[in-house]
């Protein structure tokens, strides 16, 4: 899938970790070290084999290099990750990664998604333009966001 700016949209695979973790590790909301991802059981390989089995995730590169990532998980239908480069944010680029994410949810058969992400953030105000609910206090001072199938998707 080509997008402006020579930006192509793929399914990721284990051998995106390195860029994806760079993507992960650059950005400056909700900002956490290799470290204190491990700590929450966040690491490389485990991500990895989450791709085999329960999670899909989709790359945004330019020019061979990973600029923005999704991850989905069907096995709790939640978006577990939506991250964008700094310098590449404010281009659609987390919308498109999102909508793969979404429809890869709603056709595995989520009648609700959630997510988690910090409050008063640029990226609850994201979710909250596109129609996400906050429901309640999550993890680590995070925000809990649900949303909804969309009738039209039933």
């Amino acid at each position: 899938m080509s997008w402006a700016d020579g930006i192509a949209f793929r399914e990721a695979s284990a051998a995106d970790m390195p860029g994806i973790s760079h993507v992960r590790l650059s950005v400056n909301e909700n900002a956490l070290s290799a470290e204190q991802l491990a700590g929450r059981g966040i690491t490389n390989a485990r991500v990895a084999a989450s791709l085999l089995t329960h999670r899909k995730g989709w790359v945004a590169e330019q020019d061979g290099r990973i600029v923005a990532f999704s991850m989905a998980d069907r096995a709790d239908w939640s978006i577990f990750a939506l991250f964008v480069l700094p310098g590449y944010e404010q281009r659609g680029l987390g919308s498109r990664l999102l909508d793969l994410a979404l429809g890869w949810l709603w056709d595995n058969g989520a009648a609700r998604v959630w997510l988690s992400t910090g409050p008063e953030t640029p990226a609850s105000r994201f979710y909250e333009k596109r129609g996400w609910t906050c429901t309640s206090n999550a993890t680590h001072g995070d925000l809990r966001f649900e949303l909804a199938r969309p009738s039209s998707r039933s």
